[in-house]
């Protein structure tokens, strides 16, 4: 996992680091050679949803211009990072209103997606949009409704955005939305 940082020195301490498997364990850790803190490193959780106006076919779907790096200008469902403190939901939840200013109902967790190789997994919630005025916050360049064929799809920031709209879209069609759970190489 050679894409993950590295530390070289403690941030708890300043001393110098080793890595090594530490007693009780099975995964090579980075382990302060002066204090003896073992620090770990988990995923990245990045929270959001997929909000809808309207019902069936006629339903559009939420997307927002990204107005930041990474993928500036392109499109992507509401979503960020999950803070410590909030549930995966109330994350959801915030990061729906910061970059689009949109007012939901979430509806359930709908897409799991793992991305190993940067070592994020992302949630994506089912959402039923309470009103169509939007009021984008400063990540956001744009919010704005989708018809499915209108979907940009060229333009989409992420795949995991990619892979929830394509089962949206697909799950709609034959009327049943079930929790996915799967991994984006």
């Amino acid at each position: 996992m050679q894409f993950f940082k590295r530390f070289h020195h403690c941030p708890a301490c300043g001393g110098a680091v080793e890595y090594s498997i530490p007693a009780d364990d099975n995964r090579e850790r980075a382990t302060c050679t002066v204090c003896h803190t073992i620090h770990y490193q988990n995923p990245i959780n990045v929270v959001g949803t997929l909000p809808v106006w309207g019902e069936g076919p006629e339903g559009q779907v939420l997307l927002c211009k990204r107005n930041i790096e990474p993928r500036y200008g392109m499109w992507t469902l509401p979503a960020g990072f999950l803070e410590l403190g909030e549930s995966t939901a109330e994350g959801a939840l915030r990061e729906t209103d910061e970059e689009a200013g949109a007012q939901i109902e979430l509806q359930g967790l709908y897409t799991v997606l793992n991305v190993v190789r940067v070592g994020q997994v992302h949630f994506f919630y089912r959402a039923r949009l309470l009103g169509t005025e939007f009021n984008p916050g400063p990540e956001t360049i744009e919010a704005r409704l989708f018809h499915e064929h209108e979907v940009p799809w060229d333009e989409l920031a992420f795949r995991t955005v990619r892979e929830t709209l394509q089962r949206y879209f697909a799950d709609r069609r034959e009327g049943r939305f079930e929790v996915y759970c799967g991994d984006i190489a």
